[in-house]
């Protein structure tokens, strides 16, 4: 079943926050694939051996997880009239919900001076909990795709 209906289809294609997400989207993986590095070489005492390191790349995959959360509302709010947690886009705002306390757990985690330790495991927990939610995405994102070109065929025959 698709998600869009016509109408709210073609409010995505023409929605100023679709080509912004689609900006901040791999930027936001970059920042994921750096976090992971850095934290793992870290881990392994290769290049990095100042924490400082893990929790600014955590400052900023929070930061950019923000961005993402908010602009989506207002791309969903343009397309389904609702600014968080429309039906056609549960599963992704749950998924970022869970991401985005996982994430500023770590800094609760941080200021309550919790050792290292702990704190490399929530960092790593909260990329995990990013990477599940985007890879939930895409696959949404994929089936989308196909389902409009299985849908344009039709109208063409």
């Amino acid at each position: 079943m698709p998600r869009y209906t016509p109408e709210q289809l073609e409010r995505r294609n023409a929605s100023v926050w679709t080509k912004v997400q689609g900006i901040l989207a791999p930027i936001q993986f970059l920042m994921f694939l750096t976090g992971v590095t850095v934290t793992y070489l870290y881990q392994a005492h290769i290049w990095i051996d100042n924490f400082y390191w893990i929790t600014f790349f955590v400052i900023l995959k929070t930061l950019m997880l923000v961005l993402i959360f908010v602009t989506g509302g207002f791309f969903e709010k343009e397309v389904f009239g609702a600014f968080a947690f429309a039906p056609e886009f549960f599963w992704e705002d749950f998924g970022s919900a869970i991401a985005m306390v996982v994430h500023i757990s770590y800094f609760i985690l941080f200021f309550l001076g919790l050792d290292e330790t702990i704190l490399i495991r929530t960092a790593l927990l909260a990329y995990l909990s990013y990477l599940i939610n985007a890879a939930q995405f895409v696959i949404r994102l994929l089936l989308e795709k196909h389902n409009e070109k299985k849908l344009k065929q039709r109208q063409t025959t």
